[in-house]
């Protein structure tokens, strides 16, 4: 906690002083433009010296012997802990809680859609909260499976003893929570309302300086996530234990790895794209100005080169969880792994080439509307093959219906309906009546939502015991599972009938005819608001007080479940070595690994 208290007071410290001296070289306020940059910068250090940066790592840079920070027990997940275990443990805690304030800015949108006119909140507090909401919301789905799971359970499953480059992976934990401190700061400078898009002219003449905040935390997440598809890359490219080919690879592996791909190379053009903004609104330079022979259109192209292809981050992690969690459910080896491989790399290779067909009506030039369009139609075919190979994994199996297998069955069918639906914005005759409209909301949600989230919480189940060494409850997993589903669908399916009838998003008042179903999704909402609440409460208590988890309680074969829950220090006693295919359930005789100079049971 003291490493915590030193990042606190070392990020306040540095902001009020950097801001103050800034605003008297310049003569201007503390809220300006430049002494806002400038506390933000000195801030930022401040934080990563007083959590232990200097110490663990910089003081080997002046040729000084390095401090680590001895916590143990609770006290180390407050520290720059080196352990992949710890840092996937702080992401997946940090990200909930973002989680559930996101979510609690959602009910908040939906109370005041709740009836036609202006509610409880004028249309530019309306705009505030839903741009909060969204940029909150788009960092978890970005962050959360690929962040938490991903740094926990990547060397586990692969047989390695930690992250390839352990501080940097530190480092790019301890970059998010001024991220988010400053996204929640914003308030406080005006806050910002250009949504997460942040598109210009909005984004650089809007009042209130708190876009700034939202400009450079979204900037040092962009930081964050480039470092931490690094590390994931380079660890399963050359850590793997011995036996681990390529081929023999869990499948949650391969998302993360494909995820980590397009995380490392195209994540810092929305980072240059804000960049300009930034100095658009500071520096007083015109990339996006007309006026000055800027051009609105070129954000737009840079804005969605990066955000298309974020997408996939956000669910290829999600579908290596659900496809986990499926063939181990099923007790069935995987359908179609190699296809689905390829289906991931491709899903890499064609993501960054579809970017426009969200710019059909920006002004773009009509020729390209084509390519576009069968771009975008052609990436459906390898998200075909993933959605075939859970299907046909569980055709026939001997499903076992646990709150993991749940809500990996509600990942199918939600990324279903986000998927079909998503071809309507493919296309271009269609997409140009239904841009910009509720529909284009019910969609995202449900793609990302049944992508990412519902990957989420099914890993958080399934991995729940691994982690923590006890065991969730499962009648209370159950019903949350049956829950979320349900209510998911009551608050989504809606929003595609509104939109189609002409309900516009992004604004706080729509037609009178509309004010029935609107009141109907907004109830529904809080239900499924209420949902977490459940969810919360279950993960809270398990942890505290529930059972003793065994080892392996699901009778898994990959890697993870073959050591202690929680896992020892240095994941394995031994190198294990890897003999077989991860999913050979109902091969006689198959087993996936040796371990600890023992073989290990494969159920």
């Amino acid at each position: 906690m003291r490493a915590l208290i030193r990042a606190v007071s070392g990020g306040a410290g540095g902001y009020v002083i950097a801001a103050f001296v800034t605003s008297l070289i310049t003569g201007g306020s503390v809220s300006d433009g430049v002494p806002v940059t400038f506390g933000y910068i000195f801030a930022l250090l401040g934080w990563l010296h007083g959590i232990g940066v200097w110490n663990a790592w910089a003081r080997e840079w002046f040729g000084l012997p390095p401090k680590p920070d001895n916590a143990k027990g609770w006290t180390r997940y407050f520290t720059f802990s080196t352990d992949h275990k710890v840092i996937g443990s702080q992401y997946l805690v940090t990200f909930l809680v973002v989680f559930l304030v996101g979510g609690l800015m959602a009910m908040v949108i939906r109370l005041e859609l709740a009836g036609t006119g202006e509610g409880f909140i004028d249309a530019d507090t309306y705009n505030k909260v839903m741009s909060m909401h969204g940029i909150l919301m788009v960092a978890v789905a970005v962050a959360a499976v690929l962040g938490s799971f991903g740094n926990y359970l990547v060397p586990l499953m692969i047989g390695a003893d930690d992250m390839a480059f352990p501080r940097i992976n530190a480092l790019s934990f301890w970059l998010i929570p001024p991220v988010a401190i400053s996204l929640l700061s914003a308030p406080l400078l005006g806050s910002f309302e250009a949504g997460w898009t942040a598109y210009p002219p909005l984004s650089v003449v809007a009042a209130g300086d708190g876009q700034l905040l939202f400009n450079m935390g979204v900037i040092t997440f962009g930081l964050s996530s480039i470092l931490g598809g690094l590390n994931i890359i380079t660890t399963v490219a050359t850590m793997r234990a011995p036996g681990m080919t390529w081929g023999r690879l869990p499948i949650f592996v391969w998302a993360t790895f494909s995820a980590s791909l397009l995380s490392l190379v195209i994540t810092q053009f929305f980072a240059a794209s804000l960049v300009l903004i930034h100095l658009d609104r500071v520096a007083g330079t015109t990339f996006f100005g007309a006026a000055g022979g800027g051009d609105a259109l070129l954000y737009e192209h840079m804005f969605w080169f990066y955000s298309h292809p974020a997408v996939y981050i956000m669910v290829l992690p999600g579908f290596g969880v659900a496809l986990e969690v499926i063939t181990h459910f099923s007790r069935k080896p995987l359908f179609a792994y190699k296809a689905v491989v390829g289906a991931f790399l491709t899903i890499v290779g064609l993501s960054s080439l579809v970017w426009a067909h969200h710019m059909f009506t920006s002004g773009m030039a009509a020729y390209l509307h084509a390519p576009f369009m069968v771009l975008t139609e052609a990436i459906s075919v390898p998200t075909g093959v993933i959605f075939l190979s859970a299907v046909g994994t569980m055709w026939r199996g001997k499903l076992w219906m646990q709150t993991p297998m749940l809500l990996a069955g509600g990942w199918v069918f939600n990324f279903l309906i986000g998927g079909i639906t998503g071809l309507f914005l493919a296309d271009v005759a269609t997409d140009v009546q239904l841009h910009d409209s509720y529909f284009v909301v019910a969609h995202f949600h449900y793609t990302i939502i049944g992508g990412s989230i519902f990957g989420l919480l099914a890993a958080v189940f399934f991995w729940f015991p691994k982690i923590t060494g006890r065991m969730y409850n499962e009648t209370m997993g159950k019903i949350f599972a049956v829950w979320v589903s349900v209510a998911l669908a009551l608050v989504f399916i809606p929003m595609f009938w509104v939109g189609v009838n002409g309900m516009n998003r992004r604004v706080n008042d729509y037609q009178q005819d509309l004010e029935t179903a609107n009141n109907f999704i907004s109830w529904m909402a809080l239900l499924l608001g209420l949902s977490f609440v459940l969810f919360a409460v279950n993960l809270v208590w398990s942890a505290l007080r529930g059972p003793k988890a065994p080892d392996n309680p699901w009778g898994a074969s990959t890697l993870e479940w073959q050591v202690s829950s929680p896992p020892p220090e240095h994941n394995f006693p031994l190198l294990p070595e890897v003999v077989g295919h991860p999913y050979d359930y109902g091969v006689p005789d198959a087993q996936h690994a040796v371990v600890g100079g023992s073989a290990k049971s494969e159920d």
